[in-house]
């Protein structure tokens, strides 16, 4: 008998499995986090950062019912928009320490933000307004 009954891929007592609903969670956070990061980029940069539209509101969920390799790009994109972020978000507040104006490195990262981030975004099926949804 197995120490851990749950271990298997159900959620206690609902006999259905999770099919993978940890990562897509984690998807969420990144993608969420991303953008929280893209925010602080256009404050930076002296812009302003509106509400996100829809397609790039649900898109982790979206990719997480793709599947298959589309989801598996769109991870690894979401890694590597996250580094670019991180390094350039540090570099920009380094500066900004300093007293270095960092509008001009602000913007930069910006435009590169949203070039990565269309390119991630294209990875999702054509026609998908968001994910679906069971009544």
């Amino acid at each position: 008998m197995e120490s851990h009954p749950h271990s298997r891929g159900s959620l206690p007592r609902s006999g259905r499995p999770q099919f993978g609903l940890g990562s897509a969670s984690a998807l969420s956070m990144k993608w969420s986090a991303l953008h929280d990061a893209a925010s602080a980029v256009a404050a930076l940069a002296g812009m302003t950062n509106g509400p996100l539209p829809p397609e790039v509101r649900n898109f982790p969920a979206i990719m997480r019912d793709a599947g298959g390799r589309r989801r598996e790009l769109a991870e690894q994109n979401i890694e590597d928009l996250s580094a670019m972020m991180e390094a350039g978000l540090t570099a920009l507040l380094s500066a900004f320490a300093r007293g270095v104006d960092p509008r001009g490195g602000a913007r930069a990262l910006w435009r590169e933000f949203l070039a990565a981030r269309d390119a991630t975004l294209a990875l999702a099926p054509q026609g998908s307004s968001g994910p679906r949804r069971a009544a």
